[in-house]
Formats: C-alpha cells, structure tokens, sequence
C-alpha cells in the first residue's frame, strides 16, 4: 500500500533535508546551463534556516522524507515572491510541484496580504515554464544574466477576494 503526500510548513529540523534535496534538483539546471556556481548549490544551512523564520516555507512529505520544498515571502507592496520549487526527480511529473506551488500561492495570499505573484526561472527550463504557465503564470520580463544564461520572470494576479455586501 502506498504513502500519500502530505503538504506542510517546514520545521528547523527540516533544514537538512531541504538543504540536500535543493543541492540533488538543481543539478539539472547547473548542467543545462553549464554553471554549477548558481546560489542554489552554494547556499548553506544557516541560510536556510534563516529562510524558514523569515518567510513561508513549504515541504512535502512521503512518510519523514522531505520530496518537495518551495518558498515565498510578500514583498509590503503585496508582491509575493515564490522561489526554489523543488521536487525530487523521482516523484517529477505527477502534479507534486502544481500542488506545491497552489499551497504556498494559497499560504501567502491568506487576508489579502498578495496582490500579484512573482517567480523566476531559465529561458532553458522548459518543464518550469510549462508549469507556470499551466498555472496562469505569464512572462513579463527577461533579463540577459551572461552568454548562457537569461531569466525569465513571471507573474500572475492574486485571485480577487469575495466581498460580501449587506443589502
């Protein structure tokens, strides 16, 4: 019988293990972009332990294994900035990040505090532009980092919320 995915917010004690899925999904994109120096290989532990008090941050779970992570902070101009969605190349392609990336739009736009979501990927990540873009996300502009690499940052409106008028 098999374990269900369970979405949560990260604890400290899942520091380590973000840590270690972040530096094993982002050999992927060091290799297509032939840099293995980009920050998500670089960061520490103490970074993202810094992270998990000062944003929100997600995880899901398969059993106590950490499979995915994703995290988010709003800006005070009501821009919520996703970054680092990760899921384990073993769980890929069976809607765990669009889950991922539904709660923490979900966990960040709570009472309103979003007005618009943000978040940046590749011009070569094809799989991530395509799961943006599954899930409203739109181009809105691109800026040449080096002769490999460009970014490409999409948004997306936050979902009105439903005033309720008394007649």
């Amino acid at each position: 019988m098999g374990m269900s995915v369970t979405i949560s917010a990260a604890a400290e004690a899942d520091a380590e293990q973000i840590l270690k899925l972040q530096y094993l999904c982002y050999q992927s994109e060091a290799e297509l972009y032939g840099d293995y120096s980009i920050e998500p290989l670089t960061q520490g532990l103490d970074s993202i332990k810094a992270e998990l008090t000062t944003g929100t941050v997600l995880v899901a779970r398969l059993g106590d294994e950490v499979v995915a992570s994703v995290r988010g902070t709003v800006d005070p101009d009501g821009t919520a900035r996703i970054g680092k969605l990760i899921v384990h190349p073993r769980m890929q392609r069976h809607g765990l990040g669009g889950r991922l990336l539904d709660a923490v739009e979900e966990r960040l736009g709570a009472g309103g505090a979003a007005k618009s979501f943000q978040l940046f990927t590749g011009h070569r990540s094809e799989q991530n532009m395509q799961l943006y873009r599954k899930h409203g996300y739109a181009p809105v502009r691109t800026e040449r980092v080096d002769e490999r690499l460009t970014i490409v940052t999409l948004s997306k409106e936050a979902p009105e919320t439903a005033y309720v008028t008394s007649a």
